[in-house]
């Protein structure tokens, strides 16, 4: 007869996951915390926070889904402030006893840091700081003298404040 085989004995500490652990990183996620804080939280390496999003696709997954809600937030916050939005709000004011409650449409401007911050990470070749300037031919700086080099300096520096 056969001797059935005895499944193996994991080698090594018990794991610290628990059921509960993708949900609390989740939440976490969702306030931005990165990998290195949700290890630090959990009190494991980095790497165990690694082997646990292999090992346990529901810790990953929720991971995954606190960061993008996150993401998305700061997303739509950011393009809010970018275009200027409005919103209802109640004015409560005290005047000689009497309390009174005015409805009330709070405005607030487009914020421009906030739309050059957008545009330069949305369409960075259309709104980078960087200016690509092409200097043609030699120029010949190891044998030219001292007043003519101050001069082609002075005319490149005129030419970059210009442009």
């Amino acid at each position: 007869m056969a001797k059935k085989a005895e499944p193996k004995a994991k080698v090594g500490r018990p794991s610290k996951y628990r059921e509960e652990f993708p949900e609390q990183a989740r939440k976490l996620c969702l306030l931005g915390a990165t990998d290195p804080e949700l290890a630090d939280f959990f009190d494991v390496n980095e790497d165990t926070i690694h082997e646990w999003k292999k090992v346990h696709p529901e810790f990953s997954e929720a991971i995954k889904s606190g960061k993008v809600q996150a993401d998305s937030d700061v997303a739509d916050r950011l393009y809010q402030r970018a275009m200027g939005f409005e919103h209802p709000e109640v004015h409560i004011s005290n005047y000689q006893g009497v309390i009174t409650q005015t409805p009330i449409t709070k405005i607030y401007a487009p914020d421009p840091t906030a739309a050059i911050f957008w545009l330069k990470n949305r369409q960075r070749a259309q709104w980078r700081d960087r200016q690509d300037l092409e200097l043609g031919g030699n120029i010949g700086v190891k044998t030219m003298p001292d007043e003519q080099l101050d001069a082609k300096l002075a005319a490149l520096s005129e030419r970059i404040n210009q442009g």
